[in-house]
């Protein structure tokens, strides 16, 4: 199933998608739902981010040659760290490089939504508090990144974090692949699911720490790196078996 946060009529609600229409319900795939009767085009409305999260959490070093291309060591345990709501923006919408950006990336990642209150979970269990995934784009300046004490800029500037297009409940993150076009030019492949620390140990070792709540995101890591994006480059983030996230990216004026 697909799960959709959508504009239409200045009303923004969530809907399910079906081979290109949208099914209007009330309610929302967190608390419960029913089907209206209402279908829309997908072309008729406005896609939102998929989710809005109480907390955006965000995996750091997970994936060896991302690791290498940061001159970092191989962490021993899974790392998380925190992300900005101001950040994020949907599918289609432009990321802002700030006037004086100098160095920035993208990295395409696998995000994960929580459907459901954890706390104390085991690995076997941490499956059954996934609603479903969706892709991400965590945009980074480089430059800022290594010389700030934190990732404030670097990491959380306005429209740094690109998501969507829709939250994907049925997939199968072994036979997945995350590829990153720029400009319709392949630049980054790698099997998703090639992770040091997969999506169970995550949510087992955050639960015992913390409470994750309904629609809770965490981005997974990337694989791979970037070229240095310019003023109006376009950069399509593909997880097979789910879809693809695009958006352009332009300079401040």
């Amino acid at each position: 199933m697909k799960w959709i946060r959508y504009t239409s009529n200045a009303a923004t609600q969530y809907g399910i998608l079906e081979d290109q229409r949208v099914v209007q319900v009330e309610g929302d795939p967190f608390n419960g739902y029913k089907k209206t009767g209402t279908v829309l085009d997908l072309s008729d409305v406005q896609l939102e981010v998929p989710a809005v999260p109480s907390t955006f959490y965000c995996v750091g070093l997970n994936y060896t040659k991302h690791i290498s291309t940061e001159g970092k060591s191989i962490p021993g345990k899974p790392d998380v760290g925190y992300r900005a709501n101001n950040a994020l923006i949907a599918h289609g919408k432009d990321v802002v490089m700030p006037r004086d950006a100098t160095k920035i990336h993208y990295e395409g990642e696998l995000v994960v939504v929580i459907g459901k209150k954890a706390k104390d979970v085991s690995m076997e269990e941490a499956g059954d508090y996934i609603l479903g995934y969706t892709i991400g784009n965590d945009v980074s300046e480089r430059n800022w990144q290594s010389t700030d004490r934190t990732f404030w800029r670097a990491k959380n500037s306005d429209t740094f974090k690109p998501m969507g297009p829709w939250i994907e409940t049925d997939v199968d993150l072994d036979r997945m692949e995350t590829v990153v076009a720029v400009n319709g030019k392949e630049m980054t492949r790698f099997k998703t699911q090639d992770m040091l620390f997969g999506v169970e140990r995550f949510i087992s070792t955050m639960s015992q720490y913390l409470t994750l709540y309904p629609g809770d995101i965490i981005w997974m890591g990337t694989d791979g790196e970037s070229p240095d994006l310019c003023d109006g480059d376009v950069v399509d983030v593909t997880l097979t078996g789910l879809g693809t996230l695009s958006n352009r990216f332009v300079r401040q004026a």
